[in-house]
């Protein structure tokens, strides 16, 4: 079974960056697409970016788009979440999802806070 391991995360001041990585626990073959979700203490798991291995394109949504930028290392299937310009509400925890063969794979996770 595969198990995404996300690292990176830490204790930022607003205006910082942070770089979170994705890499799977075991080797990985073909076309897979991997997505990140925050989930803020009593909020809901909310999606903030994906890209598929074949088209190296990301998307994202409103709330992140033009600071966060997600690329991806083919040759050693990890895939990274920059983030620039981050603001308080971005603390979370960012989650790692894998999807591989029709099959959904979650990482435990990594905390971001960002606070002065």
């Amino acid at each position: 079974q595969v198990q995404p391991v996300e690292s990176g995360g830490g204790l930022v001041q607003p205006g910082g960056s942070l770089r979170l990585s994705c890499a799977p626990s075991t080797a990985i073959f073909g076309r897979y697409v991997t997505r990140w979700y925050r989930q803020a203490p009593e909020g809901q798991r909310e999606w903030v970016g994906s890209i598929s291995s074949d088209e190296g394109s990301a998307i994202y949504p409103d709330s992140v788009k033009g600071r966060f930028t997600i690329s991806i290392d083919n040759t050693n299937k990890l895939v990274y979440l920059q983030m620039n310009s981050l603001k308080p509400e971005d603390t979370a925890v960012y989650y790692c999802n894998l999807a591989i063969g029709g099959y959904d794979y979650w990482g435990q996770g990594t905390q971001v806070t960002v606070s002065s």
